[in-house]
């Protein structure tokens, strides 16, 4: 019967509630659905913002034997390795402002480094391979730093000295140079001028682009040298220090520190706070300078056999396009022409021609693999065969003189480096070394030169 408005009540009919019911069982499962689609969205969202942030940071990019080494510490020191090196473009460019010098060599390589990512991590990774290397080499043999040694080494860093400062006293050791005999000095002639001297092989070395020092001066500022070097940088360096004998030798007699106790922590925690920025803890830092202690204690114990001596060939040789010039250069040499005036006539070695195809003294290794063969196995003053150097190059080689020479200081070192380099090589396969490929993908490209400058303009502005 009709209601007091006079409307007829509605009649839901079982169809009826069945449909009602059918549309709310709809919406439901389109509410639902849009909650699910949200919680997935959001749950990736956070998910990835985790992963960059955190799960990434955790993923070792390698691992020596069973050490990690975690993409959070291999991000921190390239980032560290990048602000010393623009350490280093900002002085040069001061420098070169201050003094009229031209240093735009030095500033387009460190740029080019700087923009060649993937080789700035790979040398930073590779070095921090070595240091975990060293780590453990240090840990199988014993070797130790002591926490009161590490302190010293730290505060010498930043040039700190409570007992005195080391101020070194350089005594020189006489190098003497060989005496050629007569049968040698027949060879010479009047083309080939060059006074023959040692000369080390190159330096493989494993630091690269961008040699750091202990820690910041008492200025915190370079001073003037005819080759800049950043002294504002915060990581110990990565090259290895050997007593260099035969060579200038140092005792240290103590001067007055410029720190006091109090500056010294100052500078330290001004150092700690730069750091943080870069992603590096304290105790990360200090693990630096013992990786640095314990790198110098194995340096010594691996190089204390390293001879001062090495056998060293004096050579001559002529560079031609193919194997038939070749032959007949040798014709014209076997029927006595002159080997410095047909070097000169003919070498396609430019740098040797002017010389009359003097290559001076070198050690084995110091040449192509052929060159270095011939060289250490001709007779002195033998005319060689054609000697295949590349794909499209001869060369003609005459030994003037096989000696061994006392190295000086500098080829000395060269010699350890590169004995402590090949002991290096071979801990990787001792301990076992991986690499993952995506740590390509992660090599931070902060700080740059742009993002110095955008910091510097805005700290100018009032």
């Amino acid at each position: 019967m009709p209601n007091e408005r006079g409307q007829k009540p509605v009649v839901h009919t079982k169809k009826h509630v069945a449909r009602l019911e059918r549309e709310r069982r709809q919406t439901r499962l389109i509410l639902y659905s849009f909650i699910g689609i949200l919680v997935v969205t959001v749950g990736l969202l956070v998910y990835g913002y985790l992963d960059i942030t955190y799960f990434q940071l955790l993923q070792p990019v390698a691992k020596v034997g069973n050490a990690e080494i975690t993409t959070r510490e291999f991000q921190a020191q390239v980032r560290l390795q990048r602000s010393n090196m623009l350490n280093t473009y900002q002085q040069y460019s001061q420098f070169g402002q201050m003094f009229g010098m031209d240093f735009s060599s030095q500033l387009q390589q460190i740029q080019s480094q700087l923009d060649d990512t993937q080789g700035l991590g790979q040398t930073v990774l590779d070095q921090m391979i070595n240091n975990e290397l060293i780590l453990q080499e240090a840990a199988k043999r014993g070797i130790t730093v002591s926490d009161a040694q590490l302190e010293s080494e730290i505060q010498g860093g930043y040039n700190y000295y409570p007992s005195g400062s080391p101020t070194p006293t350089i005594t020189p050791t006489e190098v003497t140079e060989p005496t050629l005999s007569s049968d040698v000095l027949k060879y010479v002639t009047a083309t080939a001028t060059q006074t023959p001297t040692p000369a080390g092989t190159s330096t493989p070395g494993e630091t690269p682009t961008a040699t750091v020092v202990l820690g910041p001066t008492s200025t915190g500022t370079l001073q003037p040298s005819s080759t800049p070097t950043a002294t504002e940088t915060l990581t110990p360096t990565a090259t290895a220090t050997a007593t260099e004998t035969p060579g200038p030798t140092a005792t240290a007699s103590p001067t007055n520190t410029p720190y006091t106790l109090q500056g010294f922590q100052q500078q330290y925690q001004k150092s700690l706070t730069q750091l943080d920025k870069m992603g590096l803890t304290e105790a990360q830092y200090r693990e630096l300078y013992k990786v640095n202690m314990l790198r110098e204690q194995l340096y010594a114990i691996i190089t204390a056999n390293v001879p001062h001596d090495q056998q060293q060939a004096w050579a001559r040789e002529i560079v031609v396009a193919d194997e038939a010039t070749a032959k007949k250069v040798i014709d014209r040499l076997n029927n006595g022409e002159d080997f410095g005036k047909v070097a000169a006539e003919v070498s396609q070695d430019t740098a040797s021609a002017t010389q009359g195809g003097d290559l001076g003294w070198f050690a084995k290794g110091a040449k192509d693999a052929a060159i270095d063969q011939a060289a250490f196995s001709l007779p002195i003053g033998q005319i060689s065969q054609p000697i295949q150097i590349s794909n499209s190059h001869y060369a003609i080689l005459q030994v003037i003189a096989r000696q061994d020479h006392v190295l000086t200081a500098d080829e000395y070192k060269t010699a350890t480096d590169t004995a402590f380099n090949d002991f290096l090589t071979k801990l990787r396969d001792t301990y076992g070394v991986t690499t993952y490929d995506y740590w390509k993908d992660r090599v931070p490209t902060e700080p740059s030169l742009s993002s110095i400058a955008t910091q510097a303009a805005l700290t100018q502005q009032p």
